[in-house]
């Protein structure tokens, strides 16, 4: 058995104008084979467990499209439902959560006729 330890890092870097507002995003999974892609919005979550409670960080480059943005949380929407499913073993819920989803998208007009 060995004592190595196995570590995978993610990096995140935000270029920010003047008013410290985002204008570009990168990131960094090599272990996924990311390298510095660009993206136009990230939401990263964390949880806390000593006060029980979930961080976050939110950001999107000030060129990000409406229209794009509305289609990133509806995708993410339907991920954290899946993930919901698989991390809880509650099919019932996850479905229900996508049923919100379905609902979102709807009223977005994301869905194509």
């Amino acid at each position: 058995m060995s004592d190595t330890i196995l570590k995978s890092e993610i990096n995140i870097i935000v270029e920010l104008d003047d008013n410290r507002v985002p204008e570009k995003l990168k990131w960094t999974a090599r272990d996924g084979g990311v390298v510095n892609q660009e993206t136009k919005a990230l939401m990263l979550s964390v949880w806390d467990s000593k006060p029980q409670e979930s961080m976050r960080i939110d950001l999107w480059t000030k060129d990000m499209p409406v229209d794009e943005m509305k289609v990133f949380f509806h995708q993410t929407l339907v991920s954290m439902s899946e993930t919901f499913e698989r991390a809880t073993g509650d099919k019932k819920m996850s479905e229900t959560m996508k049923d919100f989803c379905d609902y979102f998208a709807e009223k977005l007009e994301l869905k194509k006729k």
